[in-house]
């Protein structure tokens, strides 16, 4: 059928549904016709692997809800091919929740098997806890063991049981790792949040003892930047960045053991020479507070206020008088306006009497002022 190409209408899950447990024979043709009768479908796909057989899901998206409410209460739980078939509302991987601990399982995962065990050793093992729906070692193509199964039990306090009791226990030659079958998605959410966890520990005992060093030399080796360092203290880690081709980037961090390690090697090589090049040392920060730290500066500068009244009641602006161009002098002491400081007015802000102050006319303005700088 024609690919939806409106983003809206797939990213919204509007009349979306998710069917697994499919026949392997059925494809995304024989799936269309099963659903066709309950309203407009937008989109049918059967997932297929490399080889083209299916997976034995799919997803179905018809123009309405209510096409699909119907089709999940009409299909769901009906056998096709052999197989009870399942239809639900299809949820994003994002917003799909993880079970909790407490959440009521009977597949076990099993790890760390010994090549000797057998499914049926296996099966005598476990079946002390409880009756066992199904078990199966995962076996390589040559049928030797890999080395993990599953096992399924009927009631789900047998399998926690089982769990609590097998796993670290010995069986062969090996210590069993037991723990409830999880999903990929399950899984991968997991090792997410361990990694985050692990990440934002190490950020918090580090936080202070991290030393941002720039203006490196590109002579500078990790090695020699680790040694002109130690100086200060116990160093956990020394990183100088580099390109794709390996050239520095001019600027790498110093891990001390402490916080006043760190502070000693600000103290001690903020400005000095290394190389014939002065570093740059300060604390490291997070890239989110260097963000947030330049935006408060930045709106410090916007939202400062208007600028001080000037006594003396002058202008604002000054405009030298018509037709007059001043001559620049060579004294010394004299110099070009500097940038940023308005015409006819000295660096303390203060509007110079001696020339007057008049309102914008149409005559072009003067680029060259003097002024004496005061003493």
């Amino acid at each position: 059928m024609w690919s939806h190409r409106d983003p809206d209408a797939r990213k919204s899950g509007i009349g979306n549904v998710f069917v697994k447990n499919l026949c392997l024979s059925i494809d995304s043709l024989k799936l269309k016709e099963m659903f066709q009768n309950f309203g407009n479908i937008l989109s049918c796909k059967v997932v297929t692997s490399d080889d083209g057989k299916s997976k034995g899901y799919g997803f179905v998206q018809f123009q309405s809800e209510n096409s699909a409410v119907a089709a999940m209460e009409k299909l769901n739980g009906s056998t096709v091919g052999g197989k009870q078939m399942y239809v639900g509302k299809f949820v994003k991987k994002s917003d799909r929740v993880v079970p909790s601990r407490e959440a009521k399982y009977t597949n076990l995962y099993i790890k760390n098997i010994d090549i000797d065990v057998s499914e049926e050793i296996l099966k005598e093992k476990f079946s002390q806890y409880g009756k066992i729906v199904s078990l199966v070692i995962s076996k390589d193509e040559n049928g030797a063991s890999r080395g993990f199964g599953f096992v399924n039990l009927e009631n789900p306090d047998d399998a926690k049981r089982a769990l609590e009791a097998l796993h670290g226990s010995q069986l062969g030659s090996k210590v069993l790792y037991v723990a409830r079958a999880q999903k990929r998605s399950e899984r991968e959410e997991l090792l997410r949040r361990q990694f985050e966890e692990k990440r934002r520990e190490q950020i918090l005992k580090y936080q202070a003892s991290n030393v941002y060093v720039k203006n490196i030399d590109d002579n500078v080796t990790e090695d020699e930047l680790r040694e002109h360092f130690s100086k200060c203290g116990s160093i956990t880690s020394a990183k100088l960045m580099r390109d794709d081709k390996g050239v520095s980037k001019g600027f790498g961090f110093v891990c001390f053991s402490t916080p006043e390690e760190a502070n000693k090697a600000v103290i001690s090589f903020h400005g000095f020479m290394l190389h014939r090049k002065p570093l740059y040392v300060a604390i490291a920060q997070r890239k989110e507070e260097r963000k947030a730290q330049l935006q408060l500066q930045y709106a410090h500068r916007v939202y400062a206020g208007p600028s001080p009244v000037i006594p003396g009641g002058y202008s604002p602006f000054y405009y030298p008088a018509p037709a007059v161009v001043p001559q620049i002098s060579s004294q010394p002491g004299l110099m070009y306006q500097p940038l940023g400081i308005r015409p006819g007015w000295r660096p303390n802000r203060f509007a110079n009497p001696s020339r007057p102050a008049i309102q914008p006319s149409s005559v072009p303005l003067v680029s060259f002022i003097s002024f004496r700088i005061s003493s």
